[in-house]
């Protein structure tokens, strides 16, 4: 394997529906754990492979399905930090940097793309306001840099003319275009496919990765010694069954709190502010199908509206940041939000958005740190969500639970290793350091090689090497290979592959988060049908 990618997981990667029943049994049968992991998310299955890849005996306990959350719901971006440069937060700007590299350059080059994003240069941007930005694009390369990352990864910015910028996006609005600044930064080809990788890759090292299983209770007291804590007896956590009923204990030394805003369900003393972000879908003719466009929010210098072409006819448009008083399982976008989302990216457009326009909308739950980026129990900090730290706390409980909150998508990793360095202190498990620096992901590879496979470009950038698998499903069946439904370019192929290899358990599983047919309501209806007798079919096959 080149050392472009790292180390790929050594055993079987499948998560399919018998796996899960024989993995169950063994747990609810009594067998310890070294670890238990509480969420499915992109924090939670990275915790799961950081441990795993060190040698310890995992379970990742979900009462979803993977990436049900907060980690399917993002801009689908791998950011450098040029936000947090705004705020001033450099040391959140660099752990960005470094994670986004070993993310395009190591574990997975297969799910992110380098993406050049304009920010034009309109009437409404001011010079002095063009001046920061730009300045600000410089120091994030310098980060780039330093992080190692390559020109040939990600260019450098630069400035465009107003002809190269129409070229780029032709919806823009001509009239008082004075050009644009070019930057570049990473986009997964989606986040839902992420979390599987790292679920699969997790379950490679011998982790148990087990869906539609709801934790209940937590309990295991820990024993304060002189140095802190003294490792612990172990936990007991009280799980329900979402697929075959009842109720089972399962027993580990240590167990890490991954749930994202539902974590303090688990550890009251972490204190969260929840805010919402909220995307617009819209299909790409409306925007001319031009390049993604960072658009300035007006009167705020540190706050844009994106647009974000997905290679697939869509685009997103995002993201609001309102605060929230509520947590649900599936948040919805406010009206408000999407209005506000067509007017801004509309002042730069030709022809504006109409909510017409708007094919679909989806919502996230940031889990923010509460006080400053305490998170203890202070009491509740002021201000806006927006202006709310990125990083992220991992916080030990007085009963030695582990619960890791706050951070991004891009950092999961690093989110992660603090995790599990945490739980092994405080349990005194034997294991080595973190090894995901150069673990890839199942399906990664060095990019020439991904090049050179002999799949559709777009089932090598959703699989890697695993496209051909794919592919290999229609030598039996030709008819795997047609699109499940009129407009769509998802095969029943894949969803075929998302039951036996990638733990797909319903059609709603194939359809909002193997695939992300669901976030276009009316396309979801048109293939719920073939994706419900394509799982049929794969369950009695």
């Amino acid at each position: 394997m080149s050392a472009a990618t790292g180390t790929l997981p050594p055993g079987d990667t499948s998560l399919n529906a018998g796996r899960r029943e024989r993995e169950l049994a063994e747990l609810a049968g009594g067998e310890w754990m070294d670890l238990i992991v509480i969420g499915g998310g992109v924090t939670g299955a990275g915790a799961a492979l950081d441990a795993a890849s060190r040698g310890l005996r995992v379970a990742l306990l979900e009462a979803h399905d993977l990436a049900f959350g907060t980690s399917r719901w993002s801009s689908k971006l791998v950011h450098g930090g040029l936000r947090y440069l705004a705020h001033g937060d450099l040391p959140v700007a660099w752990e960005s940097a470094v994670e986004r590299d070993i993310l395009m350059r190591r574990t997975a080059p297969h799910l992110v793309r380098a993406l050049p994003m304009v920010t034009p240069l309109t009437p409404l941007v001011s010079r002095p306001t063009a001046a920061l930005v730009h300045a600000g694009l410089h120091v994030g390369d310098a980060l780039r840099r330093a992080a190692g990352t390559p020109r040939a990864v990600l260019p450098p910015p630069r400035r465009l003319t107003a002809v190269e910028t129409l070229g780029v996006a032709p919806a823009l609005r001509e009239t008082g275009l004075r050009g644009g600044l070019v930057y570049w930064d990473g986009q997964l080809v989606d986040d839902a496919r992420l979390v599987v990788a790292l679920a699969r890759s997790a379950a490679g090292f011998g982790a148990r990765i087990l869906t539609r299983l709801a934790v209940r209770d937590v309990a295991g007291p820990a024993r304060p010694g002189l140095g802190g804590f003294e490792a612990i007896s172990g936990f007991e956590v009280t799980v329900r069954d979402g697929i075959g009923g009842g109720e089972f204990t399962v027993r580990a030394r240590a167990v890490v709190n991954a749930t994202g805003v539902w974590a303090p369900t688990l550890a009251p003393a972490v204190r969260l502010r929840p805010s919402r972000g909220t995307h617009l879908v819209v299909r790409s003719e409306a925007l001319a199908h031009g390049g993604a466009l960072s658009v300035p929010m007006p009167g705020e210098l540190d706050r844009f509206a994106l647009v974000l072409p997905q290679g697939d006819g869509r685009v997103y448009v995002g993201l609001t940041d309102v605060p929230v008083d509520r947590v649900t399982d599936v948040p919805e976008p406010a009206e408000e939000e999407i209005a506000q989302l067509v007017d801004v990216v509309s002042t730069v457009l030709t022809a504006p958005l109409d909510r017409a326009d708007v094919l679909g909308a989806f919502a996230g739950l940031r889990p923010l740190l509460d006080s400053g980026g305490d998170g203890r129990g202070a009491a509740a900090g002021g201000g806006r969500t927006a202006d709310l730290s990125r990083r992220h706390l991992v916080h030990t409980g007085s009963d030695g639970l582990v619960t890791v909150v706050g951070g991004k998508l891009t950092t999961y990793r690093r989110m992660a290793a603090d995790a599990v360095d945490a739980a092994l202190a405080v349990s005194g498990l034997p294991a080595g350091p973190c090894r995901t620096r150069h673990l890839g992901l199942v399906g990664a590879a060095p990019r020439a090689a991904l090049a050179g496979l002999a799949a559709p470009r777009r089932l090598v950038e959703r699989y890697g090497t695993e496209a051909t698998r794919v592919l290999a499903l229609g030598d039996d069946d030709p008819g795997l290979l047609a699109p499940i439904a009129t407009g769509l370019a998802v095969t029943g192929a894949e969803l075929l592959f998302a039951v036996r290899h990638e733990g797909a358990l319903d059609a709603a599983d194939l359809l909002d988060r193997r695939t992300r047919i669901g976030l276009v309501p009316s396309e979801r209806h048109a293939a719920l049908d073939a994706a419900t007798r394509l799982f049929d079919r794969a369950m009695t096959a």
